[in-house]
């Protein structure tokens, strides 16, 4: 599809887009904004044109479109061959809202209680094995403790031979999977080819194997009703015409559970201490606090944090039909993407946006449409309760134990990880204990 009729955006081949982009994401935003304005449209190697969204007004717009106008599920198809094509993430319209409420008693009411306990004991567990005094990357450890509160959460698993062994097929399919390279593999091959990729399909099948031996066994369990975990709940879950979820349903749902929740709250986790420890004065604030009991400043840095360095930099939906944004008609078959970063980082909304400022957020909520880091509108991600009450247990359990220091004070910067955007040094932290 040719660029002809679209907003303005830069015409220079899509390869060099795409690196452009790759490398410095933000400044790259930032440039394009600033000469092309608040649409931009980018063209990257075999995919149809993006346009990208800065406007809160006309992010409203997005998100309250018809569903049958926008397929989140197609602009995230690169998913595919990870998460499988019943995931939630990949569905749209009916079937998306079918699956959706299956899932949605898994993140309310008493089984929150339940996971905020879990993740409170898996966080003191870890922190105590963190190395006192010397620098060492805090994003690695991030992900251990995200991946544990997942598996637990979402399989029920207590420690032994059987959770071991899918923590480590788990953990080669996402090292895999979160390589640089593979986002590019995926745009360049397509989801399809993946697929047939020979060590891809390896792991996958083994990490497939636990988890459909671990739905095959607890089927049969005669405590479904007892249990607090999300496989037991899914298991006991009806479809409308009274059907059970399917094996294949369940392992694509438990996966995007898996994928979804551990990475991206591990990073968030890693870009809150980044943040911290480069403004003592906010992080001694936060400690204090946290001490005395109370959670305002708490929330506010989490929320913060996830203003100024969003772990995903826009969210994707593509046409399937004209729609009308901000007086501008856009063809189907092109993706439109509100871009996280950008809408973060308005001036007009958030003064001085490049400061870490957790106080801005003191006796204010965000804004649905300026505040984005889970997407919005109907599609907004199941997780997000789940996720942010994790980043406030972790948080609040680092700044009770130990205090923590930057090695080095020079900011990261944000790169590429796949599709997320991590500290380029992995969060480099020196911990001591407190005494």
């Amino acid at each position: 599809m040719e660029m002809d009729g679209l907003p303005p955006g830069p015409r220079i081949p899509g390869a060099i887009q795409l690196v452009a982009t790759w490398k410095r994401p933000g400044a790259s935003l930032e440039r394009m904004r600033r000469r092309y304005g608040k649409r931009i449209t980018v063209q990257l190697p075999f995919q149809p044109p993006f346009v990208i969204l800065s406007d809160p007004n006309e992010i409203r717009e997005l998100f309250m479109a018809s569903p049958t106008a926008i397929h989140p599920g197609e602009g995230a198809r690169v998913l595919e061959p990870t998460v499988g094509s019943n995931s939630v993430i990949l569905l749209d319209e009916a079937a998306h809202m079918e699956q959706r409420k299956l899932l949605l008693p898994s993140f309310h009411g008493q089984r929150m209680q339940r996971y905020r306990e879990l993740m409170a004991e898996i966080a003191a567990e870890e922190i105590e094995r963190w190395p006192r005094g010397e620098p060492y990357r805090l994003r690695p450890r991030m992900q251990a403790m995200t991946l544990e509160i997942i598996l637990r959460a979402v399989f029920g698993l207590e420690q032994g031979e059987r959770l071991e062994r899918l923590r480590v097929e788990l953990r080669k399919l996402l090292d895999m999977l979160t390589r640089p390279e593979m986002l590019v593999t995926l745009m360049l091959l397509g989801p399809e080819r993946l697929s047939r990729f020979g060590p891809f399909r390896s792991m996958q099948s083994q990490v497939d194997k636990l988890i459909l031996d671990e739905v095959a066994e607890r089927r049969n369990a005669t405590d479904l009703d007892r249990r607090e975990d999300i496989l037991s709940m899914l298991l006991a879950a009806r479809h409308e015409d009274g059907s059970p979820m399917s094996d294949r349903e369940l392992r694509d749902e438990l996966l995007t559970l898996l994928v979804a929740g551990h990475e991206t709250t591990a990073t968030a986790l890693a870009w809150a201490v980044e943040r911290l420890i480069r403004h003592p004065d906010k992080l001694d604030r936060l400690s204090a606090e946290v001490r005395a009991g109370e959670t305002e400043y708490l929330d506010a840095v989490v929320t913060e944090t996830l203003r100024l360095r969003p772990v995903i930099s826009l969210v994707a939906r593509r046409l399937t039909e004209p729609v009308t944004i901000g007086g501008w008609e856009l063809p189907a078959g092109i993706t439109v993407t509100p871009s996280i970063y950008l809408v973060h980082r308005r001036p007009d909304v958030y003064p001085n946006p490049e400061r870490f400022e957790p106080e801005r957020f003191l006796g204010t909520k965000p804004g649905t449409y300026t505040w984005i880091p889970f997407g919005g509108g109907t599609r907004r991600c199941l997780g997000a309760a789940l996720a942010m009450a994790e980043q406030r247990i972790v948080l609040r359990a680092i700044a009770r134990r130990v205090d923590l220091e930057a090695p080095d004070p020079r900011p990261e910067r944000g790169q590429h990880r796949n599709v997320t955007l991590i500290p380029h040094v992995g969060g480099l932290v020196r911990v001591r204990s407190r005494t």
